[in-house]
């Protein structure tokens, strides 16, 4: 069972995509059938992803469900998956989202619903398969294959703009993954494999590995993404229906931050830690510009557009800071940002589709009309700011003293998010919730249905439930990462960011006295 567990966590949604599609009647029956065949396979994925959560046991070495078998034999490529304490959650925050999406597409999407339910499976298959994936060349195909259901989501089912943020998206994220491919084919001739836990072991000289950063750094930075590199996201997110939203920014964000972490912070150490203060800093640059750029939006979907992007610089100052805890504080916040994300993206769509527009001008006084929507989107707003008992608190609080041990600006810097974010969510949360009813669009609005709490509450519990057990969540990836920072050549590597570190904090002492 464990070794067909991970395949049929990645190719159950490929299998009820090729049933929907086959499909043949009325546009009403085929429509009707696609909802419940997509639902009940999601339902089956993620209880089989939660069983695979249940199996796995951290404290073991490598990587558990592993399978492998030749593709290019002869080339040292193959068919290699598994997964790590890294990459489990990825995973089940994937068919968790996809699940979400399902459910919030059943009202949402009226036109084309079998087309959209196929590309909502092929994205969970992509997804799925890119993080379980242990060889670069087959990693490589199902990034690249995220690109095509990810961009149909959003040109299809989009805005009235949904053409130019497709194409936009699919450009920037297909250039930034060619960077990503001369460095896999340069990996591949040098050292004739293409498999990571081998590659994992390999020695790059100084030179070789910054010219690989560099290529990987500007193919998962755009999806991240990293400043400067995030031109797409707003127009995507925007454009993109509120299900596609929740999915691109919840889950195909992430994939940016993972490729950091496995193929920048874990496979070339020496030169992330050379230019670990120089990503740090663009991610500085993320957190205040994203909040700056979010209190100026008067779309409350642009304002949450340009909040998430703020959130991955926090991720990318984690992920740099090279140790333990900054490491898992970035996947703690990770997985937490795509919950929160997802649910605030839930919540925007069920006050804009019953007010028809997302003009923050336009609302006040939803309280009164909506007291549940409030009271939950109070739980997300909060989870977004970053409030003790929730998920994010930690995940940000782990961030913070990780970043604390390389430099005590970048720390007080990457922090102000907690203060930037509470000033623009606070504001949006005021203008929209409290006031007097003054719109004619806000008076006839009725509170949320069943369909709509049986999806967010959940989504409260969950946050509210990483935030008061975090341990559930860090002791499971925790493992692999105190094996890695605590390895000989990350630890001298640390050592001396520590001394930098205390150098820092002496000239702070100084300028204070």
């Amino acid at each position: 069972m464990h070794t067909v567990l991970l395949t049929l966590v990645t190719y159950l949604p490929l299998l009820g995509a090729l049933i929907i599609f086959l499909m043949r009647g009325s546009s009403e029956e085929v429509a009707r059938t696609a909802r419940w065949i997509a639902l009940w396979i999601s339902v089956v994925v993620f209880g089989l992803s939660i069983v695979m959560w249940s199996k796995f046991d951290p404290t073991l070495p490598g990587y558990q469900f592993d399978y492998q078998s030749t593709w290019l034999e002869g080339y040292g490529v193959s068919y290699h998956v598994g997964v790590d304490g890294i990459s489990l959650f990825f995973i089940i925050l994937s068919t968790l989202l996809t699940l979400v999406a399902i459910l919030a597409a059943w009202q949402m999407i009226i036109d084309r619903i079998r087309d959209y339910m196929v590309a909502i499976l092929l994205l969970e298959t992509t997804l799925v398969g890119l993080f379980s994936s242990l060889d670069m060349v087959v990693f490589y195909c199902f990034y690249e294959a995220t690109l095509i259901p990810s961009s149909m989501l959003i040109g299809i089912w989009g805005g009235p703009k949904r053409i130019f943020a497709s194409l936009k998206f699919f450009l920037y994220t297909f250039t930034g993954s060619l960077f990503m491919m001369i460095g896999i084919l340069w990996i591949w001739v040098h050292t004739g494999t293409t498999d990571i836990p081998v590659l994992m072991h390999q020695s790059f000289s100084g030179t070789v590995q910054g010219w690989l950063l560099l290529g990987f750094i500007l193919a998962f930075g755009v999806k991240l993404p990293l400043f400067p590199l995030h031109a797409w996201l707003p127009d995507a997110y925007t454009e993109g229906p509120a299900p596609t939203t929740l999915l691109v920014s919840g889950v195909m964000s992430k994939a940016g931050a993972y490729g950091l972490i496995r193929f920048c912070v874990l496979m070339l150490p020496e030169a992330s830690h050379r230019y670990s203060l120089l990503i740090m800093i663009l991610g500085v640059c993320a957190v205040i510009y994203g909040a700056v750029i979010a209190l100026a939006q008067t779309d409350i979907k642009r304002m949450m557009a340009y909040s998430s992007f703020s959130h991955m610089g926090l991720i990318a100052i984690g992920l740099f800071s090279m140790t333990a805890e900054g490491i898992n504080g970035a996947l703690m916040q990770v997985i937490s940002h795509g919950v929160v994300i997802a649910a605030l993206f839930l919540c925007i769509a069920a006050v804009s589709y019953r007010a028809e527009t997302r003009s923050i001008t336009e609302f006040g006084g939803v309280a009164s009309k909506m007291p549940r929507l409030a009271i939950l989107a109070m739980i997300f707003i909060m989870a977004n700011v970053g409030l003790p008992g929730t998920g994010a608190f930690v995940g940000e609080l782990l961030v913070m003293v990780g970043a604390l041990q390389v430099s005590f600006w970048i720390a007080l810097l990457g922090g102000s998010t907690m203060i930037l974010g509470a000033i623009y969510t606070l504001i949006l949360y005021r203008r929209v919730i409290f006031g007097a009813v003054v719109k004619p669009a806000v008076s006839h609005m009725r509170d949320l249905s069943a369909r709509e709490l049986t999806i967010l509450v959940p989504l409260a519990l969950i946050t509210l439930w990483m935030g008061i057990y975090p341990n559930s969540f860090l002791s499971v990836f925790d493992p692999a990462v105190v094996s890695f920072t605590s390895s000989s050549r990350v630890a001298e590597l640390t050592s001396q960011v520590h001394n930098v570190a205390v150098s820092s904090l002496d000239v702070h002492s100084t300028i204070v006295r």
